[in-house]
């Protein structure tokens, strides 16, 4: 089935607790991500041997595309890229459902401005794009922004407009099929249309943000096609006068296949199908014609469709109209923010792929969906968390780096940094996430400050260059600038605190002492670190090397109160960034200064 000639060596991963599946790499165990493309080359060959894979994901460009759409598109992505690897022929159709009506306007997008209201039903490819917007519609403008985020995530795809699939005619047969067969999709379609709501009683109800964020394929509505008149027809034309899809069927001809319409504007018309491109398949019929479209084997779905009478169950039975099958693939769990509600593109302010490589790097973005399983739900940190999420894959890279690694994560970390066609761009000196954002914090833009605090770090091996740190020194002044309220940022005094230098105690001036003797000694992140942990100790009759274990509880207080007192001297608060980094920042002249030298 499409191999290449050299195939790329598959790695053998593993999660001991679950056997293979069909078409084993030999691996008695395996990550999600290989699991599923044992699955998927298996149908493939059963379905189109000697083709390309196809796997498929869906995106709709109503508004921002957020977090939780990224689900959408990594799931697939990260299964065909790992069939790459083994050296089979794949391809990622990515449709952008840019045709689906134009709903309603999203919060924070268009601001105040009513007369975004009067394009509601239009094909979202003929609403102007925002105001200011260098694209010519509303759908290119949404999707730029995914389009970019998707090329630095290395996220390898066929893009293809669902506008152009429908106005160019290229669905016409499918059209005039499904018009054809429309007793028959009516009949599938009959089963579940009194059964929704007796069912959801049981079930934990969704919110309108929750649908949204889960909804398979980008859809713009559970439409049908139901309730728009006496006969039932899978078509909805977009009225010739205004443009939307407001539009009822009042007749077709199978022979002729003339179709006639009538608008809530008052417009009416006559058209020939055969000749007509302006209109769509509702939404339950046109994904299942999508899929024996494109021979779809692989395509995920948000966890709405385990539903009775959802797009994805319906689908499965209606593509069989078509003359295909259902794909095989998850259903797929929320992504949620630190500190944020669930996420809903229809509301303002909500983080997109893009909102999130302006703050980390692409790699753990993609690690972060790779190292959880579809249906396990997992949060992107916006706020202090991502400190600790970028300490954790710097401990896996160190793990990775010494051979320590297990294999599961060994395979997470994998797809994160590259992707079977090549290497995400890295950081040359990926310094710690939280001394990064520190240093950005208290240099406020000055980056030769930045470069003689850094090089500072490990005087033994200095930076030359800001760019040796970089992107994730950019990504930490990012997160800084953007995400860290006014309130908590730091600034360093200008003068000395005389009045509370004056009112010190011996054993605080003692501990002051202690510090400043040892700051030219001690000068580096590591040897900072010793020399603040360690006065305390010292001042308790202890060696500033004895460990925890050889200390009374009694020190740890001590520690507090030391750091506290060194905060109020230096910034006024009684906390801040890491005391090391921000006695390397402030630099030693000026901490003389500030603790009354």
């Amino acid at each position: 089935m499409g191999r290449r000639e050299d195939p790329a060596p598959h790695p053998d991963h593993g999660e001991k607790d679950e056997p293979t599946v069909a078409q084993s790499t030999g691996a008695e165990t395996q990550d999600w991500v290989s699991r599923f493309a044992d699955d998927v080359i298996a149908e493939s060959e059963r379905r189109a041997p000697g083709k390309p894979v196809v796997v498929a994901s869906g995106l709709s460009p109503s508004g921002p595309i957020h977090l939780g759409n990224l689900r959408e598109v990594m799931t697939p992505h990260l299964v065909a890229d790992e069939i790459r690897r083994r050296g089979y022929e794949v391809r990622h159709v990515l449709s952008w459902d840019d045709y689906d009506r134009y709903r309603k306007v999203p919060a924070g997008v268009a601001g105040t401005d009513e007369s975004w209201a009067e394009h509601i039903g239009k094909p979202l490819t003929s609403v102007p794009a925002p105001a200011g917007s260098a694209y010519p519609n509303w759908a290119e403008h949404f999707k730029a922004a995914m389009v970019d985020a998707l090329e630095q995530l290395g996220v390898e795809y066929d893009g293809i407009s669902q506008t152009e699939q429908y106005t160019s005619g290229v669905y016409r047969e499918q059209v005039l099929f499904a018009m054809k067969h429309r007793g028959d999709i009516d009949a599938v379609l009959a089963q579940y249309r009194t059964k929704p709501k007796a069912q959801k009683k049981s079930q934990k109800p969704l919110d309108e943000a929750e649908l949204e964020a889960a909804e398979g394929s980008g859809a713009a509505a559970e439409d049908d096609g139901s309730g728009s008149g006496a006969e039932y027809f899978p078509y909805k034309p977009y009225c010739g006068a205004c443009e939307k899809d407001l539009t009822t069927v009042t007749a077709y001809d199978d022979a002729t296949t003339e179709l006639s319409y009538v608008c809530q504007c008052g417009h009416a018309e006559t058209v020939r199908l055969s000749e007509y491109d302006r209109g769509k398949l509702v939404w339950k019929v046109d994904w299942p014609m999508r899929w024996a479209y494109e021979g779809v084997i692989f395509e995920p779905s948000g966890v709405d469709h385990s539903s009775p009478g959802s797009s994805f169950q319906v689908g499965g039975q209606i593509v069989g109209i078509f003359g295909g099958k259902q794909p095989i693939g998850p259903m797929y769990a929320f992504v949620g923010i630190s500190g944020m509600a669930k996420m809903s593109s229809s509301k303002g302010g909500v983080p997109t792929p893009g909102d999130a490589l302006q703050i980390m790097e692409p790699q753990l973005l993609r690690w972060l969906y790779a190292r959880r399983k579809p249906n396990q739900s997992f949060k992107i940190a916006f706020d202090q968390e991502i400190q600790r999420l970028y300490d954790e894959w710097d401990k896996l890279e160190a793990k990775v780096a010494d051979g320590t690694v297990l294999p599961a994560d060994q395979s997470a970390w994998s797809r994160a940094v590259r992707t079977a066609g090549r290497e995400l761009p890295r950081t040359p000196r990926p310094l710690p996430y939280r001394t990064l954002a520190s240093v950005a914090d208290i240099t406020a833009g000055h980056e030769d400050q930045a470069l003689r605090i850094l090089s500072d770090l490990d005087p033994a091996n200095p930076l030359a260059s800001l760019d040796e740190a970089r992107p994730r020194f950019d990504r930490a002044e990012s997160w800084i600038n953007t995400q860290v309220p006014a309130d908590q940022r730091t600034i360093v005094r200008d003068s000395a605190d005389t009045e509370l230098l004056a009112g010190l105690d011996e054993q605080s001036r003692e501990s002051l002492r202690l510090l400043l003797e040892g700051l030219d000694e001690h000068w580096s992140l590591d040897g900072l670190t010793h020399l603040v942990y360690g006065v305390p100790k010292v001042q308790a009759g202890f060696s500033a090397d004895a460990t925890a274990k050889e200390l009374p509880p009694e020190i740890k207080v001590a520690q507090r109160t030391f750091f506290a007192l060194l905060y109020q001297l230096l910034v006024s608060r009684d906390t801040g960034p890491r005391l090391p980094t921000l006695l390397l920042a402030v630099g030693a002249d000026r901490v003389r200064k500030l603790l009354g030298a």
